[in-house]
C-alpha cells in the first residue's frame, strides 16, 4: 500500500502543479488535460480529432468544441486541413503551448529524467511496467 500512497501523493502533486499552470495562462484544468492528450498523440504520430479528443478526456462534442475553442483563442491550439483528406479536421499544439509547458514543467522534466539516469536499464523497466499496468487499471484510452 505503500506504493500506492506515494503515487496518490505524486498525481495529487502533480495536479496541483497543472492547476497552478492552467491558473497561470487562462486555462481550465481540462485545457491543461487536452493539451496534455494531444502532446502524447503528436508523440506516438496519430492523428487528433475533435472527436478522439472528446473521448480521451470524456466529454461530449459541446464540452470539447468549449475546449478546443477556448485554446484556439488563447493561441495554443489550431484547426488544421488533414492533407490526405480535406474534410476531416485535425487538432495541433502550437509552438507557443509548448513553449509555456516548457517553461513550467522544465525543470520537473529535467529532474525527473536525471533522477531516471540513476536506475540501471532493468529498474526503469520496472518503472515503465507498473506506470503502464496501473494506466490500464485507471482504464486510459491511450
Amino acid at each position: 500500500m505503500q506504493i500506492f500512497h506515494l503515487l496518490r501523493g505524486v498525481t495529487v502533486a502533480y495536479s496541483l502543479r497543472q492547476g497552478e499552470f492552467a491558473a497561470r495562462n487562462g486555462m481550465h484544468a481540462t485545457d491543461v488535460r487536452a493539451l496534455i492528450c494531444l502532446l502524447d498523440a503528436e508523440r506516438a504520430g496519430a492523428d487528433a480529432t475533435a472527436g478522439r479528443l472528446g473521448a480521451w478526456l470524456g466529454l461530449n462534442s459541446a464540452g470539447t468544441t468549449a475546449v478546443i475553442d477556448r485554446l484556439e483563442r488563447l493561441g495554443l491550439l489550431a484547426r488544421v486541413r488533414d492533407e490526405r483528406d480535406r474534410r476531416r479536421v485535425l487538432l495541433r499544439v502550437e509552438d507557443r503551448a509548448k513553449e509555456l509547458g516548457r517553461a513550467s514543467f522544465g525543470p520537473l522534466i529535467d529532474s525527473t529524467v536525471a533522477l531516471l539516469r540513476d536506475f540501471d536499464e532493468g529498474e526503469r523497466d520496472a518503472v515503465r511496467r507498473f506506470l503502464l499496468g496501473v494506466r490500464d487499471a485507471l482504464g486510459d484510452p491511450a
